[in-house]
């Protein structure tokens, strides 16, 4: 797979002369792809139980509009 390659310069200044120091990382595709995945997939899990822990306070204070909007947003959730 491909690589993305991330380059850095590092100067270190001294006076009358500049030397720069160039470092170079590779980070491989699948690093990023499962890091972005399990993020996502962290995201998605708090969204829902944040959603649910809303859904029982609505019902447990007899709210039915709020519980007909979270309900319908909660659905996607479920699907």
């Amino acid at each position: 797979m491909k690589n993305q390659v991330t380059s850095y310069v590092l100067i270190r200044y001294q006076f009358p002369k500049t030397i720069a120091i160039k470092a170079r990382r590779e980070i491989p595709y699948e690093f990023k792809l499962a890091s972005r995945l399990l993020l996502d997939e962290m995201v998605f899990e708090f969204n829902k139980h944040r959603l649910e822990e809303q859904i029982n306070d609505a019902i447990d204070q007899q709210d039915i509009e709020q519980f007909n909007a979270l309900s319908k947003q909660y659905a996607k959730y479920v699907k």
